[in-house]
């Protein structure tokens, strides 16, 4: 079995939630929470994952708490401090502070340790400039493997853009909602969708195949099946195995979901034609790869090549002019009255 990259296990400090004090969270360096959320993102259409060029916003369940969460980062890459705010009903809750924190490092990355990384890419000629240039991003991963089983099926033989279009309304037709911010959603629960009719489903754009694909893994999670401790344990293979288990989960899916929601670094989603395109477009290759060609190239930087899969992607973002790459980040401005309120927006995503 391949070595993982490591995670740390230093406490993260949870401060009491006052009005003038958000919590403070202190990822090991660098970081750079720009890159990270964009790596989270994917697109500027991404509803669920809001940024607005200084503050990442989400809407997380926390036990039976709707709460919106608000993040900017303070400090400079190598020595960064996460400013955190809670708004929602709940918020002050004993254990909603330190749920809130976990989920946050879980999202953001924040508990990866990158060092062994960039010290093999420094060592590749090829890989060097794209660490150097992406220096500081955290490999991001989906809240719960639920939504990111549910991003795999969305994505599934569709344009990126036309899938997030519809977690974005599933979201919004389905998830709960904080009062502070009632036109951001939380990302739908299992327990949310266990009764729907897929006609519901049809009425937002999912497919009839789609809309049953998610409703069934809906039910299986819900009902405790594949519970995500247990996957935790599995080796990358048998992960694998066991998420193809569930309808309408097949290799793309499966490794999809093993990046970008349980954090498995070596796997690189090989049928991925996007990145087949990039990869060819990145080494200057003079014919487009396919999943055979790509498995067997992205095998050098094991067990690193989940990590390349998120600077492809961060290649392709600021090629489309939506990051910009190799900026020191600037100190963000301390939080001074409420980020959101009852007409929040993102002027990437709402009208």
């Amino acid at each position: 079995m391949r070595p993982r990259t490591k995670r740390t296990t230093m406490p993260w400090p949870c401060e009491p939630i006052l009005s003038d004090m958000p919590i403070r969270l202190e990822p090991r360096g660098p970081f750079r929470l720009d890159l990270t959320v964009w790596a989270l993102r994917r697109q500027p259409g991404n509803r669920i994952d809001l940024w607005d060029g200084q503050t990442y916003r989400r809407c997380l369940v926390i036990g039976d708490s709707v709460l919106l969460v608000e993040v900017r980062q303070e400090g400079e890459d190598d020595a960064p401090r996460l400013a955190v705010r809670l708004q929602g009903a709940g918020s002050d809750r004993p254990g909603v502070c330190a749920a809130a924190a976990a989920q946050l490092v879980r999202i953001l990355g924040l508990d990866v340790d990158l060092s062994g990384f960039y010290a093999r890419a420094a060592r590749d000629p090829l890989l060097a400039p794209l660490a150097r240039r992406y220096r500081g991003l955290k490999p991001p991963r989906f809240p719960s493997l639920f939504e990111a089983l549910a991003n795999a099926i969305a994505c599934q033989q569709v344009s990126l853009a036309a899938g997030i279009a519809l977690l974005g309304r599933l979201a919004q037709a389905f998830g709960a909602a904080p009062a502070q911010a009632p036109t951001l959603h939380a990302f739908a629960q299992p327990a949310a969708l266990r009764a729907i009719d897929p006609a519901a489903l049809h009425a937002l754009g999912w497919s009839r195949q789609k809309a049953q694909y998610l409703l069934d893994v809906a039910a299986r999670l819900d009902a405790g099946e594949l519970p995500e401790a247990q996957l935790e344990q599995a080796g990358d293979a048998e992960l694998l195995r066991q998420l193809c288990t569930l309808r309408g989960i097949k290799r793309w899916s499966s490794q999809y979901v093993a990046l970008r929601g349980m954090g498995r670094l070596g796997v690189f989603p090989v049928d991925d034609v996007g990145a087949h395109k990039h990869l060819t477009a990145w080494l200057d290759l003079p014919a487009r790869l396919d999943a055979a060609s790509t498995e067997a190239l992205v095998s050098r930087w094991q067990p690193d090549a989940g990590l390349v899969y998120f600077h492809l992607l961060l290649r392709r973002l600021e090629a489309q002019g939506q990051i910009r790459a190799g900026d020191v980040t600037s100190a963000a401005q301390p939080f001074e009255e409420p980020l959101a309120s009852s007409d929040s927006r993102n002027p990437e995503v709402m009208p």
